[in-house]
């Protein structure tokens, strides 16, 4: 059975696209606990990250990396924040947060509320960061598609 991850990278649930690469997808969360919140995804359905291929783990680290280094450039006086919890959904996903501090990372913060043109522009602001970071090859052509051409 396919989750929401595996049916918003395969097109049939729309997603915002900050970086697509052979292994893996960033798109933006629903709910996120500030602006330019995202979520490192494997292609792959991998339940747990103790599933995944150690190989598979370095690369989905050096993109949360890549991402959380253009999310303190884009979000100004945050620092790049990162968490593997993998309740909610059973697909291994990194969620990378900007974030002013320790105590805005909860998900008792998140903010369900945020709305369409909200994590657009947020979405949008990331992916022009991680251009003018040299990432442009890794940005998707549409925000709301993983395919790089």
């Amino acid at each position: 059975m396919s989750t929401i991850f595996t049916k918003i990278i395969s097109g049939e649930f729309s997603g915002m696209f900050a970086w697509a690469d052979e292994l893996c997808v960033v798109f933006a969360t629903i709910e996120p606990i500030s602006d330019g919140h995202v979520l490192v995804v494997p292609r792959e359905e991998i339940v747990s990250f103790t599933e995944a291929a150690d190989d598979l783990l370095a690369h989905l680290m050096k993109v949360a990396a890549i991402i959380g280094r253009a999310q303190e450039e884009a979000f100004e006086g945050s620092r790049a924040a990162l968490i593997i919890a993998g309740f909610d959904v059973p697909h291994l996903h990194l969620h990378v947060i900007p974030a002013r501090g320790e105590a805005q990372l909860s998900f008792a913060n998140a903010n369900g509320d945020a709305t369409p043109d909200e994590l657009t522009a947020a979405t949008e602001r990331l992916r022009e960061t991680l251009r003018t970071q040299g990432y442009a090859a890794n940005i998707p052509v549409e925000i709301g598609r993983p395919d790089l051409a």
